[in-house]
């Protein structure tokens, strides 16, 4: 399970005095994620998920918690954090800044079918053009300036050839994109286990703490990688794809000039989950019972992109 810092149903009762949402009826674990802890908490006026920020500070996350905020009021399915007496949308618990959000229906699937991956499509173009008239502004933690500084750190524990492999695509990456492409914030984290849902129709888009202001573009590769991923090969399904990318046209036409480097930034996307789970790989914070992913299948991702550049379009 990945709780970093362990609450007690004791502790967790008496920090809800900060707030007008009942008593504690439930604490539960949640087993997923690895940047932070967090529990389902219910209680006698309704259901919640507590998270406890064992990175972000209290200066950061006021992004992202006014971010969900922003899209709640926008019709964007997500979860709405909770206000304290004094009307904090932050508070802090065992040390750590902690939030207290809505819980929202449905359940992530493992196997998407088309209908689901068009719906994720169409949801994720609707939060960008939701997410325009936000006025938070936070660049990519985990962009080129993070991606120079991490690839020394993972080396040592590859291979010739997959260093290599790290090192060309590190090179690869580093030519500017066009600075016409659409940007604007962005999940950055939108795999399958960060969306609910009920039956074909989103129920919801949760774990915002990786978002940003980026490449519009950027975010629907980051998605595609893992929604319209055939798991077991580590390529795209053409069927998923083409689903995904005609429901997010139609709300959001995506242009010419973000259609020719569409195959570089699927490549980028998994090469920033390939470096990430390299990191969290070999190099693990201290933790209760964490279980950090498999860093071969973004390797074989992006094995896959570029040997096969993406050449199907709506």
């Amino acid at each position: 399970m990945a709780v970093f810092t362990t609450v007690s149903p004791a502790e967790m009762s008496a920090w809800l005095q900060h707030y007008s949402l009942g008593d504690l009826l439930e604490l539960k674990g949640i087993s997923s994620g690895i940047e932070n802890t967090n529990y389902f908490v219910t209680t006698s006026r309704g259901r919640f998920v507590l998270t406890l920020f064992e990175k972000l500070t209290a200066t950061e996350l006021p992004f992202y918690l006014n971010l969900m905020a922003h899209l709640a009021r926008h019709e964007i399915p997500c979860p709405a954090p909770a206000a304290n007496h004094q009307g904090a949308l932050l508070d802090s618990l065992k040390g750590k800044p902690t939030c207290l959000a809505t819980r929202l229906s449905g359940q992530s699937v493992l196997d998407p079918n088309l209908a689901q991956c068009a719906a994720v499509g169409e949801m994720l173009a609707r939060m960008h053009l939701a997410g325009q008239s936000y006025e938070g502004r936070m660049p990519n933690p985990r962009g080129a300036a993070w991606r120079a500084e991490t690839v020394p750190q993972v080396l040592p524990f590859l291979n010739a050839e997959r260093a290599a492999l790290l090192q060309s695509e590190l090179a690869t990456q580093a030519a500017a994109l066009p600075l016409d492409l659409p940007r604007g914030v962005i999940h950055a984290d939108l795999f399958r286990d960060n969306v609910l849902l009920v039956g074909d129709a989103v129920g919801g888009f949760i774990d915002f703490y990786f978002a940003c202001q980026d490449v519009l573009l950027y975010d629907v590769a980051i998605t595609v990688n893992d929604w319209c991923l055939q798991r077991e090969l580590g390529q795209l399904d053409p069927q998923r794809t083409q689903a995904f990318l005609s429901a997010y046209h139609a709300v959001r036409p995506l242009s010419a000039q973000e259609r020719a480097v569409w195959p570089r930034l699927l490549r980028l996307a998994a090469l920033r989950f390939w470096l990430s789970r390299l990191f969290d790989f070999h190099l693990p914070r201290a933790g209760e019972m964490v279980h950090p992913h498999d860093p071969g299948h973004f390797e074989r991702v992006l094995r896959w992109h570029i040997a096969e550049p993406y050449n199907g379009w709506i």
